[in-house]
């Protein structure tokens, strides 16, 4: 018999954009809503900062609190979806580690004959970090928008066209090493392309696109770099026996500085889960593409990881979860600087918990996470155990 917890996911949607009603959880009027809320973190932090163990890491007591919503609103042909998410994050001892992070993601999406018409502005105000590299908790923000026009143009065959902008912009005060955020990845990105898609069953689509980013910094000009990405993608449906999606590619990326090697080669992105029995769940996650670093002599880095998640029923509400993960980091150096000539940062993540679900949207857990970082530079290096407990609604 299958476990509660391998429901649909609570924010499942319509092919036209509404929402799916036998996921919904309020209805107020004319709008559909999906109130989330996670208590995260409630435990120790023992290297809050991530420096290498001879700077004498140090802990502290913290909380996150997520209180999230998706709303749904009708309007004439089209819907209109908002997902508004804030994290409050609090430390006992640190106050610089102190924030609230906000995310708003707006949706349009109106289907005009045989043509489907999307509009999806977001944006994010945040002090966590950035990803796998920068350490600091610094505020930056995010904001941009996305578009797609799609046509049938047979039974199960659509062509598409899409664009994209987004602009960081990190706060003047933001600094990492001695070296401002600001002055070296404040950017906008541009990007257009087109793509085919074809519905091969009613839940499992493929997909062919070409897309040129334009990629422009603020204020260093000498980091701007164009590429050009042909990816084919494989997509499942929430209620698929295999959920997800699945791509692979080609990226050509071409810096316009003349002392920046370029990169070509493979890219792809995975995020698949499948349950066994209706008491096991495997997710699995794959990523390799590029990202800027902060570093002068070092502008970007190829990154590769992947992760993974098992979570078991054991019995009744209760259930176990173990995962683990790899992210490498492969920096690229301007031509003439003696840094490191084959620099590899790798971090590893792995950790578990046990679960008490009260209900299929409420769950209690306590967890445990290790999390380490090696790299030829050893100030990079760092060891961090964090544990603690957590309550869920809704995710």
């Amino acid at each position: 018999m299958a476990g509660p917890w391998f429901a649909g996911s609570a924010s499942a949607q319509t092919q036209e954009g509404g929402p799916d009603p036998s996921q919904m959880r309020v209805r107020l009027g004319p709008f559909w809503l999906n109130p989330r809320v996670i208590l995260t973190n409630l435990g120790v932090d023992t290297n809050v900062f991530n420096v290498p163990d001879e700077l004498g890491p140090q802990k502290d007591f913290t909380i996150t609190v997520t209180p999230a919503t998706d709303i749904w609103l009708r309007m004439g042909v089209s819907w209109l979806q908002v997902t508004i998410r804030e994290d409050l994050v609090w430390y006992q001892k640190f106050e610089t580690q102190r924030g609230a992070n906000t995310a708003l993601d707006v949706t349009w999406r109106a289907p005009i004959g045989r043509t489907l018409v999307s509009i999806a502005p977001r944006y994010l105000s945040t002090n966590e970090r950035p990803g796998y590299e920068i350490d600091a908790r610094v505020r930056r923000r995010e904001y941009g928008v996305s578009g797609k026009v799609e046509v049938r143009t047979f039974a199960r065959t659509f062509f598409a066209l899409t664009g994209s902008t987004l602009n960081v912009k990190y706060d003047d005060d933001a600094f990492f090493y001695g070296q401002s955020l600001q002055q070296d990845l404040n950017r906008k990105t541009v990007s257009y392309g087109v793509a085919v898609r074809h519905e091969v069953t009613p839940l499992t689509s493929l997909s062919l696109a070409a897309s040129r980013q334009e990629d422009r910094f603020e204020f260093n000009p000498l980091r701007d770099a164009d590429s050009t990405a042909i990816t084919g993608a494989v997509s499942f449906d929430p209620h698929a026996l295999v959920k997800g999606s699945a791509s692979f590619g080609y990226r050509d990326f071409v810096p316009l500085s003349s002392d920046l090697p370029p990169y070509k080669g493979p890219i792809g992105t995975v995020d698949l889960s499948y349950t066994l029995l209706g008491v096991t769940r495997f997710a699995v996650q794959w990523k390799r593409d590029i990202n800027f670093s902060f570093d002068e002599l070092q502008p970007y880095y190829l990154e590769t990881g992947y992760s993974g998640t098992v979570t078991q029923q054991i019995f009744g509400p209760f259930d176990a979860q173990a995962r683990g993960g790899v992210q490498h980091l492969e920096y690229r150096n301007r031509a003439g600087v003696l840094v490191n000539p084959d620099r590899t940062d790798d971090v590893r993540t792995y950790g578990g918990g046990i679960g008490y679900h009260f209900s299929q949207d409420a769950r209690f857990g306590v967890n445990v996470e290790h999390q380490s970082r090696t790299s030829p530079v050893p100030i990079r290096e760092f060891s961090a155990l964090r544990y603690g407990v957590s309550v869920t609604y809704g995710f």
